[in-house]
């Protein structure tokens, strides 16, 4: 098993935390419930930061000469001063986090699809959707966190790429705060195959800095490896990456399968290509060899458990394989 690094997250309150929405009820949600015990975790509502209570009418974005407003429709009153401000006095005062997931659909928290409206009365025009006011300065100032709303991660795939980025930055906040070389190497070397599935080009260049960190001196050696770990987790890992670091792991003890052991694992290779079975399937029949095999190196590998095993969906049965960006 394993050592992980506990992550810091930021949640909105609202969700499995407290029953502070507009109608004074608190949303479900399977994921931060079940993520709730293993991270440390520091929660908001900025609704109520700025003194609005709960329950409380309703907010809404207008969009005004293409500026948004952040407006109490029941009332007419204007937010907008009140939450930029706070918005800029939470996120400046934040320590340093590896994540946030927060309120779909809010004025507030929303990171896609907040709803904008050509003013504040009922029937007036829909202008389009977009981050709330919290949700977009948190995507200007922390892109490169693992970040999600508590809808989009009921999807598997969705739930897996920022549990994965989740523990990934987690583990390298820790190997910062230890401004030790080796300590750069041993993040690089166990996080090689899933570097190389997320994105191999990255993942050579992480390679090529690590071999010359003797000179570099430590600050500049994790600045400049921070850079392209960040850019090479930009983006999920696509389904061709994942089959061809699986298939470089069974070469590692092919030689010592059984045919039909072989033909096995190809097989399932294809009905993960084909959308039949989830990753999890192919990582735990490689898992399986790892162990029989004594292989240290493989074992080693973020690839094969890059988060905790209880927060492994055991119905994951969505594949990568399904053509969809989920990210757009």
């Amino acid at each position: 098993m394993r050592d992980f690094v506990t992550p810091t997250v930021v949640v909105s309150r609202c969700i499995e935390i407290e029953p502070c929405r507009y109608n004074g009820l608190k949303i479900a949600s399977d994921v931060v419930k079940q993520l709730i015990p293993h991270v440390n975790l520091i929660s908001v509502c900025p609704e109520v930061e700025i003194g609005l209570g709960t329950p409380r009418d309703a907010l809404r974005i207008v969009m005004k000469e293409d500026k948004m407003k952040l407006i109490q429709p029941k009332t007419g009153l204007d937010f907008t001063e009140k939450m930029d401000a706070f918005v800029n006095s939470f996120l400046d005062s934040l320590p340093e986090v590896d994540g946030f997931i927060l309120k779909g659909r809010s004025p507030t928290s929303a990171i896609k699809d907040a709803k904008r409206y050509s003013g504040p009365n009922p029937g007036d025009a829909l202008r389009g959707k977009g981050p709330g006011f919290f949700g977009m300065a948190v995507l200007e100032r922390f892109s490169h966190l693992a970040i999600e709303d508590e809808g989009r991660l009921r999807n598997p795939n969705i739930k897996s790429n920022f549990l994965t980025k989740l523990y990934t930055l987690a583990k390298f906040r820790d190997v910062k705060r230890s401004k030790s070389s080796k300590d750069v190497l041993n993040f690089h070397s166990e996080n090689k195959l899933l570097l190389k599935a997320y994105n191999e080009k990255e993942m050579r260049i992480l390679g090529r800095i690590v071999a010359k960190r003797d000179q570099y001196n430590i600050v500049k050696l994790i600045t400049d490896y921070e850079k392209h770990l960040l850019q090479a987790l930009k983006r999920a890992p696509r389904c061709g990456s994942q089959i061809n670091v699986l298939m470089n792991s069974m070469g590692y003890f092919s030689k010592s399968l059984s045919g039909e052991e072989k033909e096995f694992f190809l097989k399932s290779l294809d009905d993960y290509k084909s959308g039949v079975i989830p990753l999890s399937v192919l990582t735990g029949i490689s898992t399986s060899w790892l162990l029989r095999f004594k292989d240290d190196y493989l074992l080693s590998q973020s690839f094969f458990e890059p988060y905790p095993k209880e927060l492994v969906d055991i119905d994951l049965m969505i594949s990568y394989c399904d053509g969809k960006d989920y990210w757009k």
